[in-house]
């Protein structure tokens, strides 16, 4: 007898609800992973008045997401262990079980350090005798809509907790198991129940929330970012586009081929700090065929392998992928694929396709592929003269410098598009809580205002 399929409920109070709206989630092998109950905008507006009426709070303690956190990693939580909430992760979103397991460890380890991490967001601090500058939360409800590619993202809802805002959560419809966990282990940890509600739903629901709620939080591709981008109450964190610059010979440079190997694949290349776009001061196309090859020795395993390296999908997705990536790069030259011997998705044996690395090369830096972002190994590789200066260089979470290049660093740092920029052999998601990674949510979410008491007349 076949083992019921979970299901994954909306969590409005702190208590599951179940719902007659349901799709069924399948894994990329086409077995039923979950049984996802969706909240209708009735559902989802009644969660949203009640968050909205709930008697004002101080914000948890930062021990209580700590202790989230620890729960999140280590604990079961609703019957699920933490090996059972990878494989699903990884059955339903396709991304390598050694991303999801270093996941599941950052998201222990911010969780744990919430406070500093929010602190290093904020201005130093005004006071004076009598005077004081109090940070508050510019409106009491967050709508997040959050992603599939990556677990982490979710850190930034619960972050919003941690600041005194109250959360609605719609997740990814590839990934409910991430936010859902979460939210069971803030609820076990103290949370306070109507501080947050879970509601999986469709695109008009997630629609709905943004619209009613004060603030939102929106991850999304180029139509979601292009959409809230004039909306001041909506923080869109869009596509990576990350890139990097290298100089004249990088395609002899084993240990520089190394890291950019690295920086383009790891995590299966789901990432918004993988990069995607590599340009050159010196020849385009010996540097693309060395990264093509470079690449193409990255093994094709099982998601669930813990030694996976490149992403899955399901057949059907595969094959869809490959047609488009076809028409999508038929102006450009393709490195990669004549060195697999067949098509770029790969059975591993499982059910499921793999998706190996793509290289391609283009002959100018503002070729329309340029900059394209896709869900596994997918890098242009361009010419960068230095009259082009920053302009290819817009439109990116990271810009990393190598070589004689660094010295751009101030430049690339005030193009308003470009949110952090690396020097050196230094991975692109490097950093520490103080080092923002895409702007402050703190000042998004906050803002600055005065106290002064009768000390100011002392």
């Amino acid at each position: 007898m076949a083992a019921a399929v979970p299901a994954v409920n909306p969590v409005i109070g702190g208590a599951d609800v179940d719902s007659r709206d349901r799709v069924e989630l399948a894994a990329l092998d086409g077995t039923p992973l979950a049984s996802v109950g969706l909240a209708p905008r009735l559902l989802a507006q009644a969660a949203l008045n009640r968050l909205r009426s709930a008697p004002a709070g101080p914000p948890p303690a930062a021990e209580v997401f700590a202790e989230a956190g620890e729960l999140f990693a280590t604990a079961e939580l609703d019957g699920e262990s933490p090996e059972e909430y990878r494989r699903r992760v990884v059955m339903a979103t396709g991304t390598p079980s050694g991303a999801i397991t270093r996941a599941i460890q950052g998201i222990r380890t911010q969780l744990g350090m919430i406070e500093r991490i929010n602190q290093a967001e904020y201005p130093e601090p005004f006071t004076a005798p009598g005077y004081r500058t109090v940070w508050v939360p510019r409106g009491a409800l967050l709508a997040a809509i959050v992603p599939n590619n990556h677990p982490e993202p979710n850190v930034t809802w619960v972050r919003a907790l941690a600041m005194g805002a109250r959360v609605l959560v719609r997740p990814g419809s590839k990934d409910p198991f991430t936010p859902r966990r979460l939210f069971a282990a803030l609820l076990a940890a103290g949370v306070r129940p109507d501080t947050l509600a879970f509601l999986p739903g469709d695109h008009d629901m997630g629609e709905h929330l943004l619209s009613q709620a004060d603030l939102g939080l929106v991850y999304g591709g180029p139509a979601a970012a292009a959409r809230f981008a004039r909306r001041s109450d909506v923080l869109v964190r869009g596509p990576g586009r990350s890139k990097v610059l290298v100089g004249a010979g990088a395609e002899e440079d084993k240990e520089l081929l190394d890291d950019l190997v690295r920086w383009i694949s790891d995590d299966g290349g789901v990432r918004c700090n993988n990069i995607s776009l590599v340009l050159t001061s010196g020849p385009v196309k010996p540097l693309a065929d060395a990264l093509a090859h470079r690449l193409a020795e990255l093994p094709v395993r099982p998601a669930l392998d813990e030694r996976a390296t490149l992403p899955a999908v399901s057949p059907e997705n595969a094959a869809a992928m490959a047609d488009h990536l076809a028409g999508l790069t038929k102006q450009a030259t393709d490195h990669s694929t004549h060195r697999y011997g067949g098509p770029l998705p790969a059975d591993p044996g499982d059910g499921t396709r793999v998706l190996r690395p793509l290289v391609v090369s283009v002959d100018r830096p503002d070729d329309p592929l340029a900059g394209t972002e896709l869900g596994f190994p997918f890098v242009v590789v361009a010419p960068w003269r230095p009259a082009d200066g920053v302009r290819p260089l817009r439109e990116s979470l990271v810009v990393s410098l190598l070589g004689e290049h660094a010295a751009l660093a101030d430049t690339v740092l005030r193009e308003p598009s470009v949110r952090k920029v690396v020097t050196g052999r230094v991975t692109p998601w490097s950093g520490v809580p103080e080092t923002p990674h895409d702007g402050s949510l703190a000042q998004f979410l906050l803002e600055p205002k005065g106290l002064v008491t009768a000390e100011a007349d002392s």
